[in-house]
């Protein structure tokens, strides 16, 4: 009894094909303009590659910004949800997830079950999100993978006072005019995230183990700021990005056993 998840995203969009709780495909793909429409090229991209057709599939959720766009999505359910049930089937033993998306980051709580039981979220703009990190990489001239790498060449930091993003571009640019290393500067944004990031986490409490998910996940600097910020050590699933698509697909089985 096949089942997807879609999770359409401000960056990336994901689809996961299961089967009896087995993933059998997943793609992530840039959204682009047309939520929509990469939202048909990745699961025709999955479909193929798990051997099926669209009319094999017994349910399908949406979740997402872009969710309502899914017209022929089941259900659709909140990132949250999703989300929370995506990290507690990749390890049972997480209880805090902390999801670094595109555009908007988040602290999720949850009980042995997976369930939520709380959390918070920063979706006033896109301080500290994988958005943050694609301008400021530009803005060092250095390529988007390369950055962690980068930052790890740091010998100071250089402290990165705003976390707009539109400013702190304005910020890093002046900084670089300034003579002051691209290294140290990287550093600087680096903390800077996990800085923000630790506040969401006090907002709900940190309970071990945290789970760290979405595309700032494969941002090593990024997690090593936030293991050193928390005091602890954050899992990272082999594929974070595709905790919310996992997590649909999870909870269309769950309706389909209801």
């Amino acid at each position: 009894m096949p089942v997807a998840g879609i999770d359409i995203g401000s960056l990336t969009a994901e689809v996961v094909i299961m089967d009896n709780s087995k993933v059998l495909h997943s793609v992530i793909l840039p959204t682009g303009a047309n939520s929509k429409k990469i939202a048909e090229k990745a699961m025709k991209e999955a479909l193929d590659a798990s051997g099926l057709d669209r009319s094999d599939l017994e349910y399908i959720v949406a979740t997402g910004y872009g969710r309502i766009s899914i017209d022929y999505a089941d259900k659709r359910i909140t990132e949250i949800t999703c989300h929370g049930r995506g990290a507690h089937f990749l390890d049972s033993s997480v209880r805090t997830v902390v999801d670094i998306g595109g555009q908007d980051s988040k602290v999720i709580l949850l009980n042995e079950k997976g369930r939520v039981l709380d959390f918070a979220m920063n979706d006033k703009c896109a301080a500290g999100t994988g958005r943050f990190l694609e301008v400021m990489a530009q803005a060092l001239e250095v390529e988007l993978d390369k950055l962690a790498e980068l930052s790890d060449q740091a010998k100071n930091v250089v402290s990165i006072s705003s976390m707009c993003t539109v400013f702190a571009e304005s910020e890093v640019v002046s900084l670089i005019a300034q003579g002051l290393p691209r290294e140290d500067i990287a550093l600087g944004l680096h903390q800077s995230i996990a800085d923000r990031t630790s506040g969401l986490v006090r907002r709900v409490g940190l309970v071990e183990k945290v789970m760290i998910t979405g595309g700032v996940a494969k941002n090593s600097a990024v997690v090593k700021a936030l293991n050193e910020k928390l005091s602890t050590k954050l899992i990272v699933p082999p594929e974070p990005q595709i905790a919310g698509a996992l997590g649909a697909a999870l909870l269309a089985q769950e309706e389909l056993a209801q």
